[in-house]
């Protein structure tokens, strides 16, 4: 397995592009400076030493240094050896809405921004516990399976938008039938559902697949997200706001907060309801409850003894260093002299 140590120096690579257009731009600059001096042929009798081909040379092996000497700062790893591992915890499965109304900006910055940043601090607490994502609108998926690579969770969390499920609505109900289904039940670990929604525009039984949940020991706790007063949705095109959603008669669509429907959801799954507010996520007060149950030990492989592999890259770097350095922009005058293809007259 491969990873890096200090990821965030690979951004630098971004840089590679911007010198290359750089250095084209002043490569056309100069080549112009030449032409306005006269004729090429007559501009290279006056100067025979100056190469033209070499500086693209030495920016080539600039370049590649450059680019390995940032991949060897980010101390590349490899996993030598995957040991298993047997650690005590629970599966905690995240029902997150992601319908339009999520969009809704009572919660700053939205609704489904504010629900994603609670998750990822959700994410950072967790120690031994197994987490899944699901996602839901008119229909429910499996964003991430029951894991615990906690790196893995929050790069499939940033993904997350309105966009992922084309049908509108508020599944819920089938949400927390694809999180039983989910479920692995033969390990006996302690689990439970956390469902983050509005309840805006609810749609099936979702008290009654709360119940059917509690039947295998599965708790169901519910955060709402926006507010009782409710806020309009916005329509965003190319990632700009243009306006609100508008009902047929042409007046703006206000999505408000279903507190009813979710306590309704939490009292039939045994679990807690909490709305969340700008300054409390609610996220705290149900984990203490998931605290709460049974966890029991669990296997889980992972990949120990990583090994630093940096040192080839930062050697090879230096090695490109090296040889830049010593390559003049002057032409060799021994390579010059070695006329191999002229053709001597008798």
């Amino acid at each position: 397995m491969l990873r890096f140590a200090h990821i965030d120096y690979l951004w630098g690579l971004l840089l590679i592009p911007v010198f290359i257009l750089l250095f084209i731009v002043v490569s056309r600059w100069k080549s112009k400076a030449v032409k306005s001096l006269g004729d090429r042929s007559v501009v290279n009798l006056m100067i025979p030493d100056v190469s033209f081909s070499r500086p693209w040379l030495k920016f080539i092996l600039f370049t590649v240094a450059y680019a390995f000497l940032l991949i060897g700062a980010a101390d590349p790893q490899i996993g030598s050896k995957m040991e298993e591992e047997k650690r005590k915890g629970a599966d905690l499965m995240i029902l997150l809405d992601v319908s339009n109304s999520m969009l809704s900006q009572d919660l700053v910055p939205n609704r489904l921004e504010n629900a994603k940043r609670a998750i990822a601090q959700l994410i950072d607490n967790l120690h031994t516990d197994r987490i899944g994502i699901i996602v839901f609108a008119g229909e429910a998926y499996v964003q991430l399976p029951m894991t615990t690579d906690y790196s893995a969770a929050k790069l499939f969390l940033n993904t997350i938008n309105t966009n992922m499920v084309p049908t509108q609505g508020t599944a819920i109900g089938s949400a927390i039938d694809l999180g039983m289904k989910s479920f692995d039940f033969k390990d006996g670990t302690g689990k439970a559902m956390i469902i983050i929604t509005d309840g805006e525009n609810h749609e099936d039984d979702a008290v009654a697949a709360a119940k059917n949940a509690t039947d295998k020991d599965v708790t169901v706790h519910v955060i709402g997200v926006g507010s009782p007063e409710g806020a309009p949705i916005p329509i965003y095109q190319n990632g700009k706001q243009v306006g609100f959603h508008t009902d047929s008669a042409g007046k703006t669509v206000v999505s408000k907060l279903n507190e009813d429907m979710g306590k309704e959801i939490a009292a039939a799954g045994n679990g807690a309801y909490v709305r969340a507010t700008n300054a409390n996520s609610g996220l705290g007060i149900v984990m203490d409850q998931i605290g709460k149950i049974q966890r029991k030990t669990i296997d889980s492989k992972n990949f120990k003894d990583f090994e630093d592999r940096f040192q080839f890259f930062i050697g090879f770097a230096f090695l490109l260093l090296v040889i830049e350095f010593f390559i003049s922009n002057r032409k060799s005058q021994r390579l010059s002299n070695l006329k191999l293809f002229e053709v001597k007259k008798t």
